[in-house]
């Protein structure tokens, strides 16, 4: 898609689980249900702007499907990941922000063919986010936390690596493991989850601005499932709301 057709395209809005998209379904201007794929997808308007909203749904392959019939089918021009992940970075708790800077898939491995983490044929291991879109949201981010609160303190926004892997990283001893092994590749990850790398590979090549942004729900040790759904409803549905209506309010796309 050229820098022109952009312009016009939609914003689609990722989330992995129903809870996530629920509230920004709610803001949703004459909404349109669309049946592609085996997935559901809305199309409507929000603060002027088109919007498509979709589920990712969990893992890597299933959110590379999503995101490729989001732009080939709906022709979307920049794609925004919300949704949830555990945090493993340093002074990243419970309630706070991460924004991805950059993604790496922490379980690839073709060694010894290509380097560990390295995709194949690419020639690289951390696929960077869209910078002008990364820096809208990162705006959007600061407006749209003001004033929230989680267990009594404002979440902090982070910037930085997001890892991405097909399991769910709920103990202490496997998340050490992975932040470890990452380390010693150069890589700090901040947060971890499920589908943001692949989501930023299919865009990578698509050439598709891309960007996440995660709320911790857990810090990915042995607690990472107490109270999952209900912190999903309360804080990260809220704060998606928040932050994707600051997004449109104050953004056009940017190249």
């Amino acid at each position: 898609m050229k820098a022109a057709e952009r312009m016009g395209a939609p914003m689609a809005i990722l989330s992995a689980l129903a809870e996530e998209q629920a509230g920004l379904l709610e803001q949703l201007q004459s909404p349109q249900r669309v049946e592609h794929a085996g997935r559901v997808f809305w199309c409507g308007s929000q603060q002027g702007r088109a919007v498509v909203l979709a589920l990712s749904r969990v893992g890597k392959v299933a959110a590379a499907t999503t995101t490729a019939a989001l732009i080939a089918h709906f022709g979307v021009g920049q794609i925004v990941f919300t949704g949830v992940a555990g945090g493993v970075g340093t002074g990243v708790q419970v309630g706070d922000v991460v924004l991805g800077t950059g993604y790496v898939q922490h379980d690839m491995d073709a060694s010894p063919l290509f380097p560990r983490y390295q995709i194949p044929l690419t020639g690289l291991s951390v696929l960077p986010a869209h910078a002008g879109l990364c820096a809208d949201l990162l705006q959007a981010c600061t407006l749209g936390l003001q004033g929230l609160q989680h267990a009594g303190r404002a979440p902090l926004l982070h910037q930085g690596l997001i890892a991405s892997g097909d399991r769910f990283v709920n103990g202490a001893e496997e998340t050490r493991q992975l932040v470890a092994a990452l380390r010693a590749h150069g890589h700090e990850p901040l947060a971890v989850e499920m589908e943001g790398a692949a989501v930023a590979q299919v865009c990578a090549d698509y050439g598709v601005p891309f960007v996440a942004v995660r709320t911790i729900s857990d810090r990915a040790d042995d607690s990472a499932h107490l109270d999952f759904p209900v912190f999903v409803r309360e804080v990260a549905s809220v704060y998606a709301q928040r932050i994707v209506g600051a997004l449109l309010q104050r953004s056009q796309p940017r190249l």
